[in-house]
């Protein structure tokens, strides 16, 4: 079991288990690693105020191995997976993503992929043995700051780019005061949408702070006032999108996916006549995608799984109901800008408003709740919650998930059904359960 990287590489409470010495460690086995096949590193970040400091930790680890170092700045996930993939190269993004700022995380990607579970592994037995690699003098990595943000800002105009003309849409968009407001006017302003930002004032510490695609209200509250047709969420490193209909009504990737599946399969681009996602997922986006002859394989949660079984069947769409949408012809991983844009491209392909398209989509009464524990490991493997998952085995139409956090201190429960009033009773018996088995 991986002791420091989670879902979403490795996320922590700054200071306290994300110390600019591990961020120094990482860098530095990343360089080690990956030598002598690959010689560049490329680093960006978030707005958090705890980000630079930790993006020169990383770079300073690297740089002794005897990797070059170029830092983007303040870049988005995706954006930085598209330059890795771009210029064969490896990467570290320093984001926690959708958590708030006392969080940051590093995220390790190799030629415009997350690595894998083994190659984490394999990092965490370097960091783990203290394990430092100094290189000759002569050999200590160059450090360069000259950003990469237009080549992914052209390669996006490029896909759209005459694609979105005539929409007339009026769009909110919140940016969580995050990666996203450095590069958005220049994505959507070349593509002549009509649109306003919200959120774009980062101050290192307001990021995702009651905004972005973790509190939907204040854009759902903005769309509703000044009469806006849609509104798009991002979360702080612009890897999720959610969209928010006229009617303040939030729009998640189940949905999203639902939509954007019809039109892919229209367009020919919907390889295998099938989309991944997680056990997250609604009962409802897999009754809807059956009802049109579309094929759905779940995965465990974690967008890195989503994406190694796309490639394992060769299909191009899958994602989480979070709002990590991968379009795999597009990208190499979860871009919530290309994720806006294609279904904005989808609104207009089927001349429908977005709640319209998503009316027809059906939704199971589901339930999500996360419980902060002091130690989610012992929670997770206590037998007694097997034995009430038991009671609620062979109900029809409906399931519970049980999972720690792989980015906080949590246990998460999901229940879903046909019947309300069940899924709201799994709920409390499991919750009851976890913070009593935390307490003991």
């Amino acid at each position: 079991m991986k002791k420091l990287f989670g879902t979403d590489g490795i996320r922590d409470i700054v200071n306290e288990n994300l110390t600019v010495d591990l961020a120094m460690r990482l860098g530095n086995a990343v360089g080690s690693f990956f030598k002598p096949k690959y010689t560049k590193l490329y680093l960006a970040r978030d707005t958090r105020n705890s980000g630079k400091l930790l993006e020169m930790a990383v770079a300073v680890g690297a740089a002794a191995a005897g990797i070059e170092v170029e830092s983007c700045g303040i870049f988005t996930t995706p954006a930085l997976a598209y330059v890795t993939h771009k210029e064969k190269a490896l990467g570290i993004v320093i984001s926690a993503s959708h958590n708030p700022p006392i969080y940051n995380g590093l995220k390790v990607f190799c030629e415009g992929y997350k690595v894998s579970d083994e190659t984490e592994e394999k990092l965490e037995d370097i960091i783990l043995k203290g394990l430092m690699d100094y290189c000759n003098y002569r050999e200590i990595g160059k450090y360069l700051e000259d950003s990469a943000k237009q080549e992914y800002i052209d390669y996006v105009i490029s896909l759209y780019k005459d694609k979105l003309d005539e929409t007339n849409l009026k769009i909110a968009i919140d940016v969580a005061h995050g990666a996203a407001g450095a590069i958005i006017d220049s994505i959507f302003g070349a593509l002549s949408l009509n649109y306003h930002v919200y959120n774009n004032e980062p101050n290192g510490f307001n990021i995702n702070d009651n905004c972005g695609s973790t509190s939907p209200d204040f854009l759902s509250k903005k769309v509703k006032e000044k009469g806006y047709d849609l509104g798009i969420l991002f979360d702080g490193d612009a890897d999720r999108c959610l969209f928010i209909d006229r009617y303040g009504n939030v729009v998640d990737g189940d949905h999203l996916m639902a939509i954007n599946a019809l039109k892919l399969r229209k367009q020919g681009r919907l390889k295998k006549n099938l989309i991944v996602t997680t056990v997250m997922s609604n009962l409802g986006l897999e009754e809807y995608l059956n009802k049109n002859g579309i094929i759905l394989l779940r995965t465990d949660v974690g967008d890195k799984y989503v994406l190694e079984r796309l490639l394992k069947e060769e299909a191009i769409l899958g994602g989480e109901q979070s709002g990590h949408v991968i379009f795999l012809d597009r990208s190499t991983t979860g871009d919530g800008i290309i994720t806006a844009l294609e279904t904005l491209e989808t609104i207009k392909f089927f001349s429908k408003s977005l709640e319209e398209l998503t009316s027809v989509v059906p939704k199971y009464p589901q339930y999500l709740k996360n419980i902060t524990v002091k130690d989610k490991f012992k929670v997770i493997n206590d037998k007694r919650l097997e034995g009430l998952k038991k009671k609620y085995e062979g109900i029809e139409n409906f399931r519970i998930v049980v999972r720690t956090s792989g980015t906080e201190h949590k246990v998460r429960i999901m229940s879903e059904g046909i019947s309300k009033e069940l899924v709201d009773e799994c709920i409390t018996e499991f919750s009851n359960l976890i913070e009593n088995i935390d307490n003991e």
